[in-house]
């Protein structure tokens, strides 16, 4: 495929994925005080008793015009396979909304280390907030699945037990999770830095040129090895916005930690209809998600 065609197709995935209507959520419970420290918990649509727990963490690059919205169609649409489902916001870089695009960089990434102050916040709230807000739900079968800068998001969330010892987000044991299922995930920092991922975007996150080094040790999933936490990578072979190299990069750094991460690469797809219902690609991840959740 050449690469006018490339960037065709992939313009055409990514319109495909927003112009779904975002999907209202059963109810909204705040972790936080700040607007954007909120879950939308979405009750699973079938099966009886207690569900698994999805967790899902959205990309865009850690970037404001980016929100949990888009990615409420693919929280809808685990709810309807009958998983419980937490769509979880948190707060990003600062940016204007007219700046839209995955790999704009018109936006900043994060704001260190709000970014992961929230992630870690969510996370450790979201037990007691499913209890009383999402019956429904059974939070000892819960699986956390990102896209892109959520990808990050989720497998940071699973290596928090891995933290240098001076990091306020290190937990004292593993996270009590079934397992990570991280999508087109911007999973080794350094990678995606050397390939200008998102136009800059990772060292935005970690505050610019000269904290990057001093940052990633606490904020780099290929540094986070191994997790003992049961993980997938999703991605696709077509990907324009977060390339292969990265997904393999880790699950390299993982085999070396002697841990093996699953990598599921799909022929054909592009970054985007990882977490779009329309494409074929959503079920497959939805069937990753089931084999780690049930």
């Amino acid at each position: 495929m050449t690469d006018d065609a490339a960037a065709i197709r992939a313009a055409a995935e990514e319109k495909s994925l927003f112009s779904h209507p975002p999907v209202a959520p059963g109810t909204t419970v705040a972790y936080g005080d700040h607007p954007d420290q909120v879950i939308d918990l979405h009750a699973p649509r079938q099966g009886d008793g207690p569900a698994p727990l999805v967790v899902v963490l959205h990309g865009g690059a850690w970037r404001a015009p980016y929100d949990r919205r888009h990615t409420s169609p693919f929280a809808d649409f685990l709810a309807r396979r009958g998983f419980a489902v937490a769509n979880v916001e948190y707060r990003r870089g600062a940016g204007d909304e007219a700046g839209r695009g995955a790999g704009d960089g018109g936006a900043v990434a994060g704001r260190w280390p709000d970014v992961l102050d929230d992630v870690a916040a969510a996370l450790d709230a979201l037990p007691a907030l499913v209890r009383d807000a999402l019956p429904q739900a059974d939070p000892r079968r819960t699986v956390v699945t990102g896209h892109s800068a959520g990808g990050h998001l989720a497998l940071w969330a699973a290596a928090r037990h891995l933290l240098p010892a001076d990091a306020l987000w290190r937990t004292d044991r593993p996270a009590p999770l079934r397992g990570v299922v991280a999508l087109a995930p911007i999973a080794d920092l350094a990678v995606a830095d050397k390939l200008d991922v998102c136009g800059g975007a990772v060292r935005q996150l970690l505050g610019g040129d000269e904290p990057f080094a001093e940052r990633r040790p606490y904020a780099d999933p290929a540094l986070l090895l191994p997790t003992g936490i049961a993980t997938t990578l999703v991605q696709g072979r077509a990907d324009l916005v977060v390339p292969q190299a990265v997904a393999e990069s880790y699950a390299d750094a993982a085999a070396r930690a002697g841990e093996v991460v699953g990598l599921t690469l799909l022929e054909d797809v592009g970054h985007f209809p990882l977490v779009d219902p329309a494409a074929d690609a959503c079920a497959v991840v939805g069937e990753e998600i089931a084999q780690l959740a049930w």
